[in-house]
């Protein structure tokens, strides 16, 4: 390099960020075909709200069974799995109820 800088001449000019002048830039650019790219939502795949992971040891032919199944119903093995712990729950949780009518205390 020689060690003469051609922009040390050059001098920064604060933008005219006005509504007004900015509106005016945004019209003209309009006009000749810019259009505004300013992302319209956050780009990209929304985040799952099923954050817990299972991975669970079971037989071959069980694993087979769960995905052939979710496959059929269109649906993912964890909803599958979803789905499967909802009737387990509910069965058990009328089954709760039933305990706490009988009068005898379960055994420990």
């Amino acid at each position: 390099m020689s060690g003469s800088n051609r922009l040390a001449g050059l001098k920064a000019r604060p933008k005219d960020t006005t509504v007004e002048e900015v509106r005016r830039v945004d019209e003209v650019g309009e006009a000749r075909g810019f259009l505004d790219r300013t992302p319209r939502k956050k780009p990209g795949r929304k985040p799952s709200p099923r954050t817990y992971q299972l991975h669970p040891k079971v037989f071959p032919e069980v694993g087979e069974a769960i995905a052939a199944e979710a496959e059929r119903m269109g649906i993912t093995q964890g909803q599958l799995i979803e789905q499967m712990w909802g009737l387990y729950d509910a069965q058990n949780k009328s089954r709760n109820l039933d305990d706490l009518s009988s009068p005898e205390p379960p055994p420990h």
